[in-house]
């Protein structure tokens, strides 16, 4: 009789818990959870219901107090908040992916043999391919029309060079567009051989380039932007940062989001034109659940590897080129008054030391007495000893460390070792502003966040090369990584109460990996993958 009644009181005790217990959408136990909270503290188990976080702690916590139909035994994986790409071409890329891809190729002969098999399946009326770099290349400088012209002389060809500042093209497209050697190059470059265009263009011409290019129709913009989504879901990325888009690009997204048939946080940086500026500044701030439109985009110059970034003195490779900024001073303060008199936040492209000091000195000046504001400088990749300063005053670094990595190799022909010393000077903008954004300039680098954790901790590209890092005393520790590419990233969007690390009452966007990213040794990085993404708890 008393075991009959002890058995009685425990099955009462456990209906009883059952019945006070909160029921979640999907309960997640055994793992080691990195919250990247600002204690940076561990945790072994989560609830989440309608999207967001109920509660996170030990598995004793969670199981005591929650209860779920889909509870999911992480068998000791290690999860971190979703992924944030600070500095990307999200659109971009995915309309690469219905072009030629020239990334890798070792020569012009690889990149017409690439273009000719593609012309053979798509049969195009007018070529576009990106991604091509001649400092990968045995011969090192640009290419010319002559070798498109001799396999395309009837069929315009476009070639983009891998950072987007330059470009190759045919004669045909010459011809379309308009473009002589009396054809004026401001903020660029337009190259010339024995007084006749070579069919390379830098910067600023390369916009009536574009302006002749066939657009690309809904159904191909829908399926870049889907293709892109499943590329940055099978990486862990959960939120991506586009630099530049159009409103156009922009309502498509929205469109796509609200229908569920794209689903990835974007936040939209809007290019910089008057035209959109009067647009958005009369619109004001659109934010939803997963898009967030409240920053512009600024060109203030061009790219290292073209030799179009803005230099207070010549390139060491190169006697009477500086680069170029894309709009005169006086413009791109206007464009920065403009935006500083609104909620909007600035993100200025600047990479040449010229460029940084012009628009640091820009910020100062239409900031001063304004609180808060979050502007960004994209890349800050060469600095002068005397504007790191500039960084103190809320100014966020937003930088992409595999352009270190992938730069190494020929930057210091570009600059000399004084101005190297002060480029891709992650630490030390880190330590001036007090956060640093990480990104990857995709499609200019490759998506793979892990080469991103990679390149800012080893200072190394993907071959391990070079044996004991690149200038390692701008490395970054693992946990400043990660806090780069999590919870910094979202507070330089203004959306760090809604994600970037795992606390109640954020979205319960995350990663799941096999190995531990701040334990794993070094050389194994590049070759981790996600297990699992996890957006709005939903397994994506």
């Amino acid at each position: 009789m008393k075991l009959i009644t002890l058995l009685l009181s425990v099955f009462l005790m456990i209906s009883c818990n059952q019945k006070n217990k909160i029921v979640a959408d999907t309960i997640i136990t055994d793992a080691k959870i990195y919250t990247v909270n600002e204690e940076f503290g561990i945790a072994s188990a989560m609830a989440i219901s309608g999207g967001k976080i109920l509660a996170i702690g030990t598995n004793e916590e969670i199981k005591n107090a929650y209860d779920s139909k889909n509870t999911i035994d992480a068998k000791g994986k290690f999860i971190y908040p979703g992924l944030v790409d600070a500095h990307c071409h999200f659109y971009g890329y995915g309309l690469n992916l219905q072009e030629v891809d020239l990334r890798g190729t070792n020569s012009m002969k690889e990149v017409i043999e690439r273009l000719k098999a593609f012309q053979k399946d798509k049969n195009l009326d007018f070529i576009v391919g990106n991604g091509w770099d001649q400092n990968d290349w045995d011969v090192k400088k640009f290419p010319s029309k002559e070798d498109l012209d001799a396999e395309f002389p009837n069929i315009p060809v476009v070639l983009n060079r891998i950072d987007g500042h330059a470009m190759i093209v045919n004669s045909k497209v010459l011809a379309l567009a308009g473009i002589t050697n009396k054809t004026s190059a401001t903020g660029g470059q337009i190259e010339l051989l024995n007084g006749q265009p070579t069919g390379i263009l830098i910067d600023n011409p390369m916009r009536m380039i574009s302006a002749i290019i066939p657009q690309p129709s809904r159904k191909t913009q829908i399926a870049a932007l889907l293709d892109a989504e499943k590329t940055m879901f099978g990486f862990g990325l959960t939120t991506v940062n586009d630099a530049g888009l159009s409103p156009d690009v922009i309502q498509l997204i929205d469109s796509l989001q609200k229908v569920k048939a794209l689903r990835i946080n974007v936040y939209a940086m809007i290019s910089a034109n008057q035209k959109n500026l009067d647009l958005y500044l009369k619109k004001g701030i659109y934010k939803t659940d997963a898009l967030n439109v409240r920053s512009f985009k600024l060109f203030g110059d061009g790219a290292l590897g073209s030799r179009g970034a803005c230099m207070h003195k010549d390139y060491s490779d190169m006697a009477n080129q500086r680069g170029a900024l894309r709009s005169s001073p006086e413009e791109l303060k206007s464009i920065a008054k403009q935006v500083a008199a609104s909620d909007f936040q600035l993100n200025a492209h600047a990479i040449g030391d010229s460029a940084n000091t012009v628009l640091l000195k820009i910020y100062k000046e239409v900031l001063t007495g304004k609180k808060d504001r979050r502007w960004k400088i994209e890349h800050a990749q060469v600095i002068r000893e005397q504007d790191f300063d500039y960084f103190k005053s809320g100014i966020i670094p937003s930088v992409q460390p595999t352009h270190a990595t992938s730069d190494m190799y020929w930057a210091g022909e570009r600059l000399g070792k004084e101005r190297l010393k002060n480029s891709y000077a992650y630490k030390k903008l880190l330590q001036k502003a007090g956060i640093i954004a990480l990104g990857t300039d995709f499609p200019i680098e490759e998506v793979n966040p892990m080469l991103t954790f990679h390149s800012a901790v080893a200072r190394k590209d993907s071959k391990n090369y070079p044996k004991g890092g690149f200038q390692m005393e701008n490395a970054l520790s693992r946990e400043e990584t990660i806090k780069g590419m999590t919870i910094w990233a979202a507070f330089s969007n203004f959306e760090e109460k809604e994600k970037g690390s795992l606390e109640v009452g954020k979205w319960a966007d995350f990663v799941i990996f096999d190995q531990d990213l701040m334990k794993v040794k070094e050389e194994e990085i590049v070759k981790i993958v996600p297990s699992a993404t996890y957006l709005k708890g939903d397994k994506v």
